[in-house]
């Protein structure tokens, strides 16, 4: 029953909206905490483009239709699932909230939790490390550009180059450098996962804090109700449960085989958020709509992908240990 149970890092999340919606930040005190935001952001794209090894990379960048199937369903399937989304009444579903939807669909797929789902189940781990970690990096350009393109049909707006700019120096820049240092001193990083985490969880924390400080001194929850957060978790539920029969059954289909269809799975049907929270700032920190708002469908998208996934993975794990044993009896 634990295993059903949020982790800690979704516990800290919920306290932190708490936090800033008892105490929100704001005046010069917000100004001083959105820069140290930016440097613990930074720092954590730097992270992760050192700790990502070029072996890895090379290895399973070889699997191209694995990784094309992971793409399309990352940057296409999901954005016009979401476009579809909007055949929703606003009355049923707020418009803020389904700006969070819409932006939720174009965000690149997670890396830890992809790859530790896939390793659960006995899918194809390196090119589970390679996919994700691809997605995010494709993520640093289609994001921003699926951003404009979805939100321009819905009539909420366009593509801004000033966003596009945002994310290459804030997220990008640090990435590449992080990779031009990865020879000498990724082995370090990795050997210290536990020591940096802090960095990776906590920027992620900071930026929660200061855009629900944000949407608080707005009046974000005198803006929605409870049914209006009802309404977000039942179609992050239908939207992750139409992306998870299409990866799982459309694998079959195309011929791949379980390894593969596995890390198609994982990879394809689950959305980043450690990328989505400082691309929402960066895209949306100087709009006029709530970054709080849009990143809410996300936070609730991120615990409900955690606790489904990881019932897939069991099930994976279980049916492939069955098989084990199956063939020495049938030897």
């Amino acid at each position: 029953m634990r295993r059903y149970l949020p982790d800690t890092f979704t516990v800290l999340l919920v306290c932190t909206v708490i936090l800033a919606s008892l105490l929100p930040i704001h005046g010069r005190y917000a100004d001083v905490f959105d820069i140290a935001t930016d440097i613990a952001i930074g720092l954590l794209f730097f992270l992760h483009g050192a700790r990502l090894s070029r072996d890895t990379v090379v290895a399973g960048a070889l699997h191209w239709r694995l990784h094309l199937t992971i793409l399309l369903t990352t940057f296409c399937i999901f954005p016009l699932l979401g476009l579809a989304i909007g055949l929703i009444p606003t009355s049923v579903l707020a418009a803020p909230l389904y700006i969070g939807i819409l932006f939720l669909c174009v965000l690149p797929s997670t890396v830890q939790s992809s790859i530790a789902f896939t390793s659960m189940a006995g899918g194809n781990v390196p090119a589970a490390i390679v996919a994700a970690s691809g997605s995010n990096i494709f993520g640093m350009f289609l994001t921003p550009l699926l951003t404009g393109l979805v939100l321009s049909t819905t009539g909420g707006g366009g593509f801004s180059w000033e966003a596009l700019q945002s994310i290459l120096l804030q997220l990008m820049l640090p990435f590449v450098v992080g990779q031009i240092l990865q020879p000498w001193i990724g082995n370090w990083i990795r050997s210290r996962k536990k020591l940096l985490m802090p960095v990776d969880r906590g920027s992620i924390l900071m930026v929660v804090y200061l855009a629900f400080s944000e949407a608080v001194m707005e009046g974000l929850w005198h803006t929605f109700s409870l049914g209006d957060i009802a309404a977000v978790i039942l179609v992050d539920m239908a939207l992750l449960a139409t992306v998870l029969c299409i990866t799982m059954f459309g694998s079959r289909l195309l011929g791949f085989s379980k390894e593969d269809e596995i890390t198609i799975t994982f990879c394809g049907s689950k959305k980043s958020l450690a990328s989505g929270v400082p691309m929402a700032n960066a895209i949306f920190g100087n709009a006029s709509s709530s970054v709080g708002a849009i990143v809410l469908p996300l936070m609730l998208f991120h615990q409900i992908q955690l606790m489904a996934c990881a019932v897939i993975a069991q099930k994976y794990a279980a049916r492939l240990k069955d098989k084990a044993e199956v063939k020495p009896l049938a030897a």
